[in-house]
């Protein structure tokens, strides 16, 4: 965490009467190790201060190390906090404080500036050390193996929710402390929605089965989605997973240290414009992952991120035709000098149950 923090400091401040001020959960956790809903880090030149409510003062003591811990309360306020520091810069989340915040904090400094950091943060975060490689592989093994039982568990007459339940219960019991996401089930027709929340349909044979979900092991997160088919398939479905597999696959060969983030989209892309789906396939092929779900890099065609060995990703293609059906395969990545490794290790040949 000190590393960590003297990185953000050499790269956002240059005098003593600047300051950073960060608020966002995720943030809270990768600089402090903080785990609880409410806190600011505070870190100057000189200092680093964890500022919170009663609630939460011994939770910070245990687990904010190398930050002087103090209290807020009502004749303490952060922006009395701020006030007295006499800035004349603070940076600050620009995309998590809300203008109220944004008012407030510029009261406080008076005549001093509030600029954005995010940026910084971002960079800085999109490349993972040993132990955060270590939480998300675990995250995605325990994933691993609520597909293999889900895979058990389904049957015809189950409902949407009733899979997911399934899912969500296996991985708490096998070790997560959450989930990534709300976990998406989406059967049938339904399966043409990329995000559709599971309902009370209930699953007949004849249909795909697109399931996207993770877990969080000690903040970090998983993300996968597979695609199976409740009964034999018919040709045009088969057709199409194999469209979207070969171009996951294809986009995988190219993800390394050096690519661009919108050359290895567009690596995938082609293949299934080639095929005759590409207004089939709205979204970006991926995106990074770690505390939170979606993190920087995004793989689209707007991402002009060059990928950088200790990268975890998600290779995510898709083609959904509207009141037919739809397929995504997702897995999770680590980008490499040379190559990736994939840490979402369930199979991906066409299932029929």
């Amino acid at each position: 965490m000190e590393k960590r923090i003297e990185k953000l400091k050499n790269k956002a401040l240059s005098n003593k009467d600047e300051a950073i001020l960060i608020s966002k959960p995720a943030n809270r956790v990768y600089y402090a190790y903080f785990t609880g809903t409410a806190g600011y880090i505070y870190v100057d030149k000189k200092d680093c201060f964890f500022l919170t409510d009663s609630r939460y003062m011994e939770q910070a003591r245990r687990q904010c190390s190398g930050f002087e811990i103090v209290e807020l309360n009502n004749d303490l306020t952060i922006y009395d906090f701020i006030k007295d520091k006499k800035l004349k810069r603070l940076f600050v989340e620009e995309n998590t404080i809300t203008m109220s915040q944004y008012i407030k904090l510029k009261e406080s400094l008076k005549n001093g500036l509030v600029l954005g950091l995010e940026a910084i943060i971002g960079k800085q975060r999109m490349v993972k050390d040993a132990i955060e490689i270590e939480n998300i592989g675990r995250a995605a093994k325990i994933a691993d193996k609520a597909f293999s039982h889900i895979l058990e568990f389904i049957r015809p007459g189950l409902t949407e929710k009733e899979i997911a339940l399934e899912l969500e219960l296996f991985m708490r019991k096998g070790g997560a402390e959450g989930l990534s996401f709300e976990t998406i089930v989406a059967s049938g027709i339904r399966s043409s929605m990329p995000h559709g929340a599971p309902t009370d349909k209930r699953l007949e044979k004849g249909e795909f089965i697109t399931m996207d979900f993770g877990c969080v092991v000690e903040g970090y997160c998983s993300d996968m989605t597979r695609t199976i088919h409740l009964g034999p398939a018919k040709e045009e479905e088969k057709k199409l997973y194999g469209i979207v597999l070969k171009a996951q696959l294809k986009a995988m060969e190219y993800i390394r240290a050096g690519s661009c983030a919108n050359s290895v989209d567009r690596i995938a892309r082609d293949i299934i414009i080639d095929n005759g789906y590409g207004s089939y396939f709205g979204h970006g092929l991926g995106h990074g992952v770690g505390l939170e779900i979606h993190e920087e890099p995004f793989l689209s065609p707007k991402g002009d991120e060059i990928l950088r060995s200790g990268m975890v990703l998600t290779d995510e293609p898709g083609i959904y035709l509207p009141g037919k059906f739809g397929v995504r395969i997702e897995d999770l990545l680590l980008v490499k000098e040379k190559g990736c490794e994939i840490l979402s290790n369930s199979t991906k040949e066409f299932i029929e149950i």
